[in-house]
Protein backbone atom coordinates (compact mmCIF):
# COMPACT_ATOMS: atom_id res chain seq x y z
CA UNK A 1 0.00 0.00 0.00
CA UNK A 2 1.33 3.89 -1.15
CA UNK A 3 2.72 5.93 1.80
CA UNK A 4 0.53 8.79 2.02
CA UNK A 5 1.45 11.82 1.96
CA UNK A 6 3.01 14.22 4.52
CA UNK A 7 3.45 17.75 4.83
CA UNK A 8 6.89 17.36 4.40
CA UNK A 9 6.10 15.87 0.78
CA UNK A 10 4.13 19.11 0.24
CA UNK A 11 6.69 21.19 1.17
CA UNK A 12 9.20 19.80 -1.02
CA UNK A 13 6.38 19.94 -4.06
CA UNK A 14 5.63 23.47 -3.48
CA UNK A 15 9.34 24.58 -2.40
CA UNK A 16 8.45 26.32 0.23
CA UNK A 17 9.37 25.44 4.26
CA UNK A 18 6.89 23.16 6.44
CA UNK A 19 5.95 25.91 8.84
CA UNK A 20 4.69 27.07 5.08
CA UNK A 21 2.37 24.65 4.73
CA UNK A 22 1.21 24.46 8.38
CA UNK A 23 0.24 28.86 7.91
CA UNK A 24 -1.93 27.69 4.54
CA UNK A 25 -3.56 24.61 6.01
CA UNK A 26 -4.59 26.58 9.90
CA UNK A 27 -3.71 30.35 9.22
CA UNK A 28 -4.08 31.36 4.93
CA UNK A 29 -4.73 34.96 5.31
CA UNK A 30 -1.14 35.25 6.58
CA UNK A 31 0.64 33.97 3.33
CA UNK A 32 1.00 35.17 0.10
CA UNK A 33 -1.37 34.58 -2.68
CA UNK A 34 1.15 33.18 -4.99
CA UNK A 35 2.95 30.59 -2.55
CA UNK A 36 -0.75 29.77 -0.73
CA UNK A 37 -2.10 28.76 -4.75
CA UNK A 38 1.23 27.01 -4.87
CA UNK A 39 1.49 24.88 -1.44
CA UNK A 40 -2.53 24.34 -2.42
CA UNK A 41 -2.03 23.04 -6.07
CA UNK A 42 0.50 20.66 -4.18
CA UNK A 43 -1.93 19.91 -1.72
CA UNK A 44 -4.38 18.72 -4.79
CA UNK A 45 -1.65 17.01 -6.65
CA UNK A 46 -0.78 14.70 -3.85
CA UNK A 47 -4.07 14.14 -2.43
CA UNK A 48 -2.70 15.29 1.12
CA UNK A 49 -5.31 14.97 3.56
CA UNK A 50 -4.57 16.99 7.30
CA UNK A 51 -4.29 14.44 9.85
CA UNK A 52 -7.14 15.62 12.27
CA UNK A 53 -5.90 14.68 15.45
CA UNK A 54 -3.11 16.52 14.97
CA UNK A 55 -5.45 19.52 13.88
CA UNK A 56 -7.72 19.31 16.84
CA UNK A 57 -4.77 19.34 19.29
CA UNK A 58 -3.51 22.77 17.62
CA UNK A 59 -6.81 24.48 17.88
CA UNK A 60 -7.28 23.12 21.22
CA UNK A 61 -11.06 21.78 20.03
CA UNK A 62 -12.09 18.41 20.11
CA UNK A 63 -14.01 18.18 16.64
CA UNK A 64 -16.92 15.94 18.70
CA UNK A 65 -20.26 16.67 18.45
CA UNK A 66 -22.18 14.65 21.68
CA UNK A 67 -25.22 12.95 21.31
CA UNK A 68 -27.44 11.17 24.23
CA UNK A 69 -27.78 7.33 23.95
CA UNK A 70 -31.36 6.30 24.76
CA UNK A 71 -31.52 3.53 27.50
CA UNK A 72 -32.48 0.00 25.72
CA UNK A 73 -35.74 -0.66 26.30
CA UNK A 74 -36.70 -3.56 24.28
CA UNK A 75 -39.73 -3.81 22.20
CA UNK A 76 -40.62 -1.72 18.60
CA UNK A 77 -39.56 1.83 19.78
CA UNK A 78 -35.70 2.76 19.02
CA UNK A 79 -35.41 1.93 15.82
CA UNK A 80 -35.79 5.77 14.44
CA UNK A 81 -33.11 6.59 16.94
CA UNK A 82 -30.51 4.07 16.18
CA UNK A 83 -30.37 4.51 12.43
CA UNK A 84 -30.26 8.56 13.23
CA UNK A 85 -27.65 8.00 15.56
CA UNK A 86 -25.74 5.50 13.06
CA UNK A 87 -26.17 8.06 9.94
CA UNK A 88 -24.84 11.24 12.16
CA UNK A 89 -21.43 9.53 12.96
CA UNK A 90 -21.20 8.64 9.19
CA UNK A 91 -21.76 11.57 8.06
CA UNK A 92 -20.32 13.53 10.71
CA UNK A 93 -16.88 11.57 9.55
CA UNK A 94 -17.17 12.66 6.38
CA UNK A 95 -16.95 15.81 8.01
CA UNK A 96 -14.08 15.36 9.77
CA UNK A 97 -16.10 15.50 13.13
CA UNK A 98 -16.68 12.55 15.47
CA UNK A 99 -19.63 11.39 17.53
CA UNK A 100 -19.47 10.51 21.46
CA UNK A 101 -22.42 9.15 22.80
CA UNK A 102 -23.40 9.54 26.29
CA UNK A 103 -25.97 7.96 28.16
CA UNK A 104 -28.20 9.09 30.53
CA UNK A 105 -31.78 8.55 32.07
CA UNK A 106 -33.39 11.47 32.70
CA UNK A 107 -33.16 15.22 31.34
CA UNK A 108 -31.70 16.18 34.88
CA UNK A 109 -29.31 13.11 34.85
CA UNK A 110 -28.90 14.07 31.21
CA UNK A 111 -27.40 17.45 31.76
CA UNK A 112 -25.51 16.55 34.75
CA UNK A 113 -23.16 14.35 31.98
CA UNK A 114 -23.39 17.50 30.04
CA UNK A 115 -21.69 19.47 32.55
CA UNK A 116 -19.18 17.44 32.94
CA UNK A 117 -18.32 16.71 29.20
CA UNK A 118 -18.27 20.34 28.88
CA UNK A 119 -15.76 20.91 31.89
CA UNK A 120 -13.52 18.50 30.48
CA UNK A 121 -13.38 20.20 26.88
CA UNK A 122 -14.65 16.76 25.48
CA UNK A 123 -17.71 18.25 22.87
CA UNK A 124 -18.31 21.44 20.67
CA UNK A 125 -21.61 20.97 20.02
CA UNK A 126 -24.54 18.59 20.92
CA UNK A 127 -27.45 17.02 19.43
CA UNK A 128 -30.30 16.55 21.71
CA UNK A 129 -33.02 14.38 21.26
CA UNK A 130 -36.98 13.48 22.28
CA UNK A 131 -37.87 17.43 23.18
CA UNK A 132 -40.69 18.03 24.81
CA UNK A 133 -42.80 20.94 26.40
CA UNK A 134 -40.46 22.76 28.88
CA UNK A 135 -37.66 20.71 27.98
CA UNK A 136 -34.82 21.65 30.91
CA UNK A 137 -32.20 20.54 28.33
CA UNK A 138 -32.58 23.23 25.83
CA UNK A 139 -32.30 26.19 28.36
CA UNK A 140 -29.42 24.49 29.98
CA UNK A 141 -27.54 24.38 26.78
CA UNK A 142 -28.16 27.92 25.30
CA UNK A 143 -27.53 29.90 29.38
CA UNK A 144 -23.90 27.94 28.49
CA UNK A 145 -23.49 29.36 24.74
CA UNK A 146 -22.94 25.19 24.08
CA UNK A 147 -23.78 25.00 20.41
CA UNK A 148 -26.57 22.41 19.95
CA UNK A 149 -29.03 21.44 17.34
CA UNK A 150 -32.28 19.52 18.95
CA UNK A 151 -34.05 16.31 17.00
CA UNK A 152 -37.67 18.13 18.09
CA UNK A 153 -38.85 20.98 17.99
CA UNK A 154 -38.46 23.76 20.84
CA UNK A 155 -42.29 23.60 21.22
CA UNK A 156 -42.81 27.20 21.73
CA UNK A 157 -45.40 29.35 20.39
CA UNK A 158 -43.58 29.69 17.12
CA UNK A 159 -41.36 27.10 16.43
CA UNK A 160 -41.18 28.20 12.69
CA UNK A 161 -40.82 32.10 12.45
CA UNK A 162 -39.13 32.56 15.86
CA UNK A 163 -37.22 29.34 16.91
CA UNK A 164 -35.82 29.23 20.49
CA UNK A 165 -32.82 27.31 18.99
CA UNK A 166 -31.49 25.11 15.92
CA UNK A 167 -33.87 21.95 15.01
CA UNK A 168 -34.60 19.51 13.10
CA UNK A 169 -37.84 17.49 12.60
CA UNK A 170 -39.92 14.99 10.90
CA UNK A 171 -42.75 16.86 9.37
CA UNK A 172 -45.47 14.43 11.31
CA UNK A 173 -48.74 16.30 10.20
CA UNK A 174 -47.43 15.72 6.62
CA UNK A 175 -46.84 11.96 7.04
CA UNK A 176 -50.36 11.32 9.07
CA UNK A 177 -52.13 13.53 5.88
CA UNK A 178 -50.68 10.96 3.75
CA UNK A 179 -51.63 7.69 5.43
CA UNK A 180 -55.26 9.21 6.27
CA UNK A 181 -55.49 9.83 2.30
CA UNK A 182 -54.35 6.52 1.75
CA UNK A 183 -56.58 4.69 4.22
CA UNK A 184 -59.49 6.88 2.42
CA UNK A 185 -58.77 5.92 -0.88
CA UNK A 186 -58.08 2.22 0.18
CA UNK A 187 -61.55 2.09 2.44
CA UNK A 188 -63.66 5.18 2.55
CA UNK A 189 -65.94 5.83 5.16
CA UNK A 190 -65.05 6.39 8.85
CA UNK A 191 -60.69 6.43 9.31
CA UNK A 192 -60.32 6.53 13.43
CA UNK A 193 -56.96 7.50 14.92
CA UNK A 194 -55.16 5.74 17.72
CA UNK A 195 -52.58 7.94 19.22
CA UNK A 196 -51.37 8.74 22.78
CA UNK A 197 -52.54 11.35 25.49
CA UNK A 198 -52.80 14.85 24.54
CA UNK A 199 -50.21 16.60 25.32
CA UNK A 200 -47.13 15.22 23.75
CA UNK A 201 -45.73 17.75 20.86
CA UNK A 202 -44.88 14.72 18.43
CA UNK A 203 -48.37 12.75 19.11
CA UNK A 204 -50.38 15.97 18.70
CA UNK A 205 -48.68 16.75 15.49
CA UNK A 206 -49.19 13.55 14.30
CA UNK A 207 -53.23 13.59 15.47
CA UNK A 208 -53.32 17.27 13.73
CA UNK A 209 -52.40 15.67 10.12
CA UNK A 210 -55.31 12.86 10.61
CA UNK A 211 -57.67 15.52 11.93
CA UNK A 212 -57.16 17.51 8.76
CA UNK A 213 -57.76 14.82 6.46
CA UNK A 214 -60.63 12.38 7.92
CA UNK A 215 -61.15 13.98 11.07
CA UNK A 216 -64.97 12.94 11.22
CA UNK A 217 -63.75 9.65 12.60
CA UNK A 218 -63.05 8.71 15.98
CA UNK A 219 -59.70 9.27 18.44
CA UNK A 220 -58.58 6.39 20.53
CA UNK A 221 -56.30 7.10 22.99
CA UNK A 222 -53.26 4.63 24.52
CA UNK A 223 -50.29 4.96 26.05
CA UNK A 224 -47.53 3.27 23.72
CA UNK A 225 -48.10 -0.83 24.52
CA UNK A 226 -48.78 -3.14 21.64
CA UNK A 227 -51.28 -5.31 24.04
CA UNK A 228 -52.98 -1.98 25.19
CA UNK A 229 -53.50 -0.94 21.83
CA UNK A 230 -55.50 -4.52 20.93
CA UNK A 231 -57.68 -3.60 23.94
CA UNK A 232 -58.70 -0.08 22.75
CA UNK A 233 -59.27 -0.55 18.93
CA UNK A 234 -61.10 -4.28 20.38
CA UNK A 235 -63.28 -1.76 22.05
CA UNK A 236 -63.82 1.09 19.53
CA UNK A 237 -64.59 -1.65 16.79
CA UNK A 238 -67.33 -2.97 18.92
CA UNK A 239 -68.63 0.76 19.76
CA UNK A 240 -68.06 2.26 16.41
CA UNK A 241 -68.49 -0.65 13.63
CA UNK A 242 -68.71 1.59 10.70
CA UNK A 243 -65.33 2.45 11.07
CA UNK A 244 -63.19 1.55 8.00
CA UNK A 245 -59.53 2.20 8.33
CA UNK A 246 -57.14 2.87 11.21
CA UNK A 247 -54.13 5.36 11.24
CA UNK A 248 -51.70 5.27 14.21
CA UNK A 249 -48.97 7.23 15.48
CA UNK A 250 -46.52 4.87 15.97
CA UNK A 251 -45.81 0.96 15.02
CA UNK A 252 -46.56 -0.11 17.95
CA UNK A 253 -49.86 0.72 18.01
CA UNK A 254 -50.28 0.22 14.96
CA UNK A 255 -49.28 -3.76 15.46
CA UNK A 256 -51.85 -4.10 18.52
CA UNK A 257 -54.85 -1.89 16.07
CA UNK A 258 -54.04 -4.89 13.51
CA UNK A 259 -54.20 -7.75 16.06
CA UNK A 260 -57.58 -6.08 17.03
CA UNK A 261 -58.95 -6.04 13.40
CA UNK A 262 -57.68 -9.26 12.74
CA UNK A 263 -59.77 -10.33 16.05
CA UNK A 264 -63.04 -9.10 14.70
CA UNK A 265 -63.02 -10.98 11.85
CA UNK A 266 -61.50 -8.06 9.44
CA UNK A 267 -57.96 -8.93 9.00
CA UNK A 268 -58.05 -6.67 5.60
CA UNK A 269 -58.81 -3.28 7.10
CA UNK A 270 -55.85 -0.94 6.42
CA UNK A 271 -53.73 -0.57 9.38
CA UNK A 272 -51.19 2.57 8.94
CA UNK A 273 -48.54 3.07 11.38
CA UNK A 274 -45.17 5.51 11.84
CA UNK A 275 -42.02 4.78 11.24
CA UNK A 276 -41.31 1.86 9.02
CA UNK A 277 -39.78 -0.74 11.70
CA UNK A 278 -38.58 -3.83 10.50
CA UNK A 279 -42.16 -5.34 12.16
CA UNK A 280 -44.44 -3.25 10.54
CA UNK A 281 -42.64 -4.52 7.28
CA UNK A 282 -42.81 -8.15 8.80
CA UNK A 283 -46.83 -7.77 9.01
CA UNK A 284 -46.86 -5.90 5.61
CA UNK A 285 -48.99 -2.83 7.20
CA UNK A 286 -48.02 0.31 5.90
CA UNK A 287 -46.34 3.05 7.51
CA UNK A 288 -45.21 6.20 7.35
CA UNK A 289 -40.87 6.12 7.33
CA UNK A 290 -39.14 9.65 9.15
CA UNK A 291 -35.95 8.88 6.64
CA UNK A 292 -33.68 9.66 9.93
CA UNK A 293 -30.66 9.69 7.65
CA UNK A 294 -31.81 13.15 6.11
CA UNK A 295 -32.88 14.36 9.55
CA UNK A 296 -29.15 13.46 10.49
CA UNK A 297 -27.59 15.61 6.80
CA UNK A 298 -29.93 18.40 8.29
CA UNK A 299 -29.23 18.41 11.75
CA UNK A 300 -25.31 18.81 10.71
CA UNK A 301 -26.46 21.13 8.26
CA UNK A 302 -27.72 23.74 10.76
CA UNK A 303 -24.58 23.14 13.13
CA UNK A 304 -22.23 23.34 10.64
CA UNK A 305 -23.52 26.68 9.17
CA UNK A 306 -22.48 26.25 5.62
CA UNK A 307 -21.90 22.40 5.28
CA UNK A 308 -17.99 23.12 5.72
CA UNK A 309 -15.30 21.95 8.47
CA UNK A 310 -15.86 24.88 10.65
CA UNK A 311 -16.72 25.50 14.14
CA UNK A 312 -20.55 24.62 15.13
CA UNK A 313 -22.62 27.65 15.39
CA UNK A 314 -24.35 28.47 18.42
CA UNK A 315 -27.77 28.27 19.19
CA UNK A 316 -29.56 31.67 19.01
CA UNK A 317 -32.91 33.32 18.91
CA UNK A 318 -33.94 33.52 15.33
CA UNK A 319 -32.12 30.33 14.38
CA UNK A 320 -32.97 28.05 11.21
CA UNK A 321 -34.80 25.12 11.23
CA UNK A 322 -35.26 21.79 9.03
CA UNK A 323 -38.49 19.91 8.49
CA UNK A 324 -37.78 16.80 6.62
CA UNK A 325 -41.35 15.25 4.85
CA UNK A 326 -41.66 11.43 5.65
CA UNK A 327 -43.23 9.37 3.11
CA UNK A 328 -45.62 6.79 3.27
CA UNK A 329 -44.57 3.45 1.87
CA UNK A 330 -47.94 1.21 1.17
CA UNK A 331 -47.57 -2.71 1.94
Amino acid sequence: MAKAPTVDDVARAAGVSRQTVSNVLNAPDIVRDATRQRVEAAISDLGYRPHAAARRLRMRRSSTIGIHLDPYAGGISGVVLDRFVHALTERAGERDMRVLLYAARTPEEEIARLGDLLEGGEVDAVVVTGTFHGDPRTGWLTARNLPFVSFGRPWGEDDVEAPAHLWVDVDGAAGTRAAAAHALARGGGRVAFLGWPAGSGTGDERERGWRETAGDGPRWVVEENVSAARDVVTAGLLADPDVTAVVCASDSLAIGAHLATTLAGRPDMPVVGFDNTPAAEALGLSSVEQLPERVASGALDLLMGDGTVVAPRAATAGAAHVLVEPRLVVR
